[in-house]
């Protein structure tokens, strides 16, 4: 027959032998201890650990080539409507590509605020050094 005894309701109940449960609980405290030590060393008393319900913004940067973006690409830059867009295209189609990035400043609509704006996503034209054009 089962080691154990018969409860109020005739059902047999095992316990842990008397010389495991101090085992048992050992290695709870064990583990506990290591989580607590994970958490301090995580930066958990620091606010060190990532909240996963904000993640850290990733900073991106949108690019593109003047003299070969189609009007959808262009209005999704910054101060870049549709309207816009439509002006860059034909201006380029017209005059040929962009040379520099102040020739937009010939384009109506596009002023020295816009230029600024378009400054760090605007690819290197032909004849510029990458570096000067693209912020670090």
């Amino acid at each position: 027959m089962d080691k154990g005894f018969l409860n109020h309701e005739g059902i047999v109940e095992h316990h842990l032998p008397r010389r495991t449960q101090p085992v048992i609980a050992f290695v709870v405290a064990v583990c506990l201890a290591g989580m607590a030590a994970w958490y301090v060393a995580a930066g958990g008393l620091q606010g060190g650990l990532v909240d996963h319900d904000a993640p850290p913004a990733i900073p991106l940067r949108f690019t593109v080539d003047l003299n070969s973006a189609g009007t959808v690409e262009l209005s999704q830059l910054p101060g870049v409507g549709p309207a816009l867009a439509r002006r860059l295209v034909d201006h380029r189609d017209l005059h040929g590509p962009f040379q520099t990035p102040e020739s937009l400043l010939d384009v109506p609509g596009v002023g020295e605020a816009t230029l600024a704006r378009l400054r760090p996503h605007l690819r290197p034209l032909p004849g510029q050094s990458p570096q000067s054009e693209l912020p670090r």
